[in-house]
């Protein structure tokens, strides 16, 4: 049995193969990793949608270094990159989703800051009926990571894992 620190590993890896597999345009690697029915979300600017797409069919003229990341870390099943591509001056965020050893999602911000939350787990007596807003906000969402790439001039949005 995988332990959870090593499936993370593991999904860590996939994406790191993927970057590579996405600079150096091998269809075959891209291939084996991404769902044929890969979902893609965009977030940002529209003059940037279709920044990783470009990556995605191979038809990129960008630089091999603008899609290197600075960071790959994991949350379970999502694993998240950051970069910055100085040539086109884009800052990005990838979060990628895995499901059995293949990447399903992912979602892509470009040009905007990320905060990755976490929803813990509520623990009310069953005699509490009533659950104020307060009450969930409070006791079950927390930072875990943020975009360290990007200045404040850019818009910000919440992923909850």
């Amino acid at each position: 049995m995988v332990m959870p620190i090593e499936k993370e590993d593991h999904n860590k890896k996939l994406v790191t193969d993927l970057y590579k597999a996405l600079v150096t345009k091998d269809t075959n690697t891209m291939q084996n990793l991404l769902a044929s029915d890969l979902e893609w979300w965009f977030h940002g600017p529209p003059c940037h949608s279709h920044y990783l797409v470009s990556y995605l069919t191979c038809s990129s003229s960008s630089s091999k270094k603008s899609l290197v990341p600075n960071i790959i870390i994991g949350f379970g099943s999502v694993i998240v990159a950051e970069g910055f591509d100085e040539e086109n001056k884009v800052w990005w965020v990838h979060a990628w989703s895995i499901c059995n050893g293949i990447i399903t999602e992912v979602r892509e911000y470009v040009n905007t800051s990320l905060t990755v939350t976490k929803l813990g787990n509520l623990h009310f007596p069953m005699s509490q009926s009533v659950v104020s807003k307060e009450d969930v906000v409070g006791s079950t969402c927390r930072c875990i990571w943020q975009s360290k790439l990007c200045d404040e001039s850019v818009p910000g949005l919440i992923l909850t894992v």
